[in-house]
């Protein structure tokens, strides 16, 4: 069975354009257990219960934000090495920075393409 099969990745985005962009990516791409949350709070909340191997979450959303939420992982026992990918339309190098500081895997930026995706993607689990 291949990484693809196996790898479980939750999207995590509040606009359901972006989280569909991103979920038919994944798709194309050949992964088959996706699931996805439309805020920050909810997906902490299925993570604590329920890990998955990579989180690809949007930055901006309401209540807890995408850095929120990948500090929240890191401080829990259950999510601490997650993998995380970070989705975020801003040029704002200093997000990513703080990215960094908080533990995240690895960043992409609005608009990508699949490519640029499952790159993305494979800096964080390896070869899909």
């Amino acid at each position: 069975m291949s990484i693809k099969e196996k790898i479980k990745i939750m999207v995590v985005d509040d606009m359901a354009t972006s989280r569909g962009l991103v979920i038919n990516g994944l798709q194309e791409i050949g992964i088959k257990n996706i699931t996805y949350e439309t805020t920050g709070d909810a997906a902490y909340e299925v993570l604590s219960k329920s890990p998955v191997h990579l989180v690809i979450s949007d930055m901006n959303m309401p209540g807890m934000s995408g850095l929120d939420l990948l500090k929240s992982m890191r401080e829990n026992a259950s999510t601490k090495r997650t993998g995380f990918i970070l989705l975020t339309g801003s040029d704002d190098p200093s997000l990513v920075q703080r990215g960094i500081k908080l533990g995240m895997n690895n960043f992409i930026k609005k608009p990508f393409s699949i490519p640029q995706l499952q790159s993305c993607m494979e800096r964080v689990v390896g070869k899909l």
